[in-house]
């Protein structure tokens, strides 16, 4: 769905973290059919700054305000800010891509929002692989998915469910699982570390059946997610190995994620459902 005045859809980028800035800086250098429009953080100063010393033109505006200036807004914050992003971007119609997975799970009422609003709510595949396959195996009976995380302690720091539990990762010397439970208890846990959980769970059956394990893993470098599905129709067994961006919390391979996701809105061929 290219813009109305043919110069390719307009984005907007909320957030320039590891995966806003490599996103605006993928955005401004041109990507055939995207033009970037507009970015929204929290320090808009330094906002500006970060942008102009890359050599990205993108005006800096509120959050609010990305809706009016773009089709599409990106949602790549801390997913405590979800909904400040996600709400001005549903009841304007727009298309929100979100990446703060976790956050929609308790935030479910917007897709009924979107829905009135003709708004709609897209997940990227993100770090993760084949939600394709488990979306399909959802269209028949799935019995179980069971997903294994490991990453370095240093891609966990910080988490929620660590400080709550006492659990420190310093001097870690084997693997050790921090965590075992549901997707949605995983989410709200860990809410800058498994976005991907929320994602399987989505295209899946749901955050509650779908279950978790979560390792703090010093023998490893790269972020890895194994996903065990049962299903009637197949049995899928995938693992990734993600190279950490500057941010250990998150894979270099997100922020080409969302590109991939961003062509498919407007290119003459699409790859995948």
């Amino acid at each position: 769905m290219p813009a109305a005045d043919g110069k390719g859809l307009g984005v907007g980028v909320a957030g320039l973290g590891a995966i806003g800035m490599a996103l605006a800086a993928r955005l401004g250098a041109g990507v055939p059919g995207l033009r970037l429009t507009a970015v929204a953080a929290r320090d808009a100063a330094r906002a500006a700054r970060r942008l102009a010393e890359a050599g990205i033109e993108a005006p800096v505006v509120p959050l609010a305000e990305l809706p009016r200036r773009a089709e599409v807004v990106v949602e790549a914050i801390p997913a405590a800010h979800f909904r400040a992003v996600a709400e001005p971007a549903i009841e304007a119609g727009r298309i929100l891509l979100a990446l703060s997975a976790g956050a929609l799970l308790d935030n479910l009422d917007l897709v009924e929002r979107a829905r009135a609003r003709g708004a709609r709510i897209i997940v990227p595949t993100g770090a993760l692989l084949g939600l394709d396959a488990v979306r399909a195996a959802a269209k028949g009976e799935i019995a179980s998915v069971r997903m294994v995380t490991r990453k370095p302690p240093a891609g966990l720091d910080g988490a929620p469910y660590l400080e709550a539990h006492g659990i420190s990762l310093k001097s870690l010397a084997a693997p050790l699982r921090v965590f075992q439970g549901s997707a949605r208890d995983g989410a709200r846990g860990f809410p800058a570390n498994v976005n991907v959980a929320a994602a399987l769970a989505l295209a899946g059956i749901g955050p509650d059946r779908t279950q978790l394990e979560i390792w703090a893993d010093p023998t490893v470098s790269r972020n890895t997610h194994t996903i065990v599905v049962e299903a009637d129709s197949a049995r899928l067994t995938m693992t990734i190995e993600n190279v950490p961006s500057e941010n250990p919390r998150t894979g270099r391979i997100t922020a080409l994620s969302v590109i991939a996701c961003l062509e498919g809105l407007v290119a003459p061929l699409r790859v995948g459902s």
